[in-house]
């Protein structure tokens, strides 16, 4: 009995391209694989910037759609994840300009699972840090902020946090430095 060989998956990163080349030449579905692909991780981060599902969910829109006219701009050498990222950053801050800063506290990720001997004076103290820390994020710089939320938030490296912000990568450790700074200063009273 012979095994088949099958062909391994092609790379995230090279399907995308092949996808956003169709999509390029006008091919919808193409782009709409690119939407589904992409937009739980958009609009997650949409979230974390603006605060808000609603606002979130308008600002991936917008950048859904400036994506698709400005695709002949795409560099296909550069990572589309990037790009729609930088895309998507750019719309939050456009949308946090126009409004007041606010960052509720469902912006900020739940503590670890709260287990069923938890006492209510610890969840109380938990949800009182995890207010405190929606409070301090909310009072880091735009810059800041953006760069916490991309490393601590969703992980990305340092690389790709300075694409997505069109800045050099100690630019971002900078913002990283003087965020985590901030934060640590803020939430001294909670260690």
């Amino acid at each position: 009995m012979t095994r088949q060989v099958r062909p391994a998956p092609p790379e995230p990163r090279l399907f995308d391209a092949l996808l956003a080349a169709r999509a390029c030449e006008g091919d919808e579905d193409a782009f709409a694989v690119l939407v589904r692909r992409h937009s739980r991780g958009l609009l997650l981060l949409a979230s974390h910037l603006l605060g808000n599902p609603q606002d979130a969910e308008e600002a991936v829109q917008d950048a859904f759609v400036s994506a698709w006219r400005r695709l002949p701009e795409f560099r296909h050498g550069a990572a589309f994840t990037t790009w729609i990222y930088r895309i998507t950053v750019n719309r939050c801050l456009n949308a946090r300009h126009r409004r007041l800063p606010f960052l509720p506290l469902e912006a900020v990720p739940e503590p670890a699972a709260h287990d069923a001997c938890s006492s209510p004076s610890r969840t109380a103290e938990d949800n009182a840090a995890t207010a405190a820390l929606a409070t301090a994020v909310g009072e880091l710089s735009a810059d800041q902020r953006v760069c916490w939320i991309l490393r601590e938030l969703h992980g990305l490296p340092y690389p790709q946090i300075a694409q997505v912000t069109g800045t050099s990568e100690e630019t971002v450790r900078g913002r990283l430095f003087r965020a985590r700074r901030s934060l640590k200063e803020a939430m001294a009273s909670w260690r």
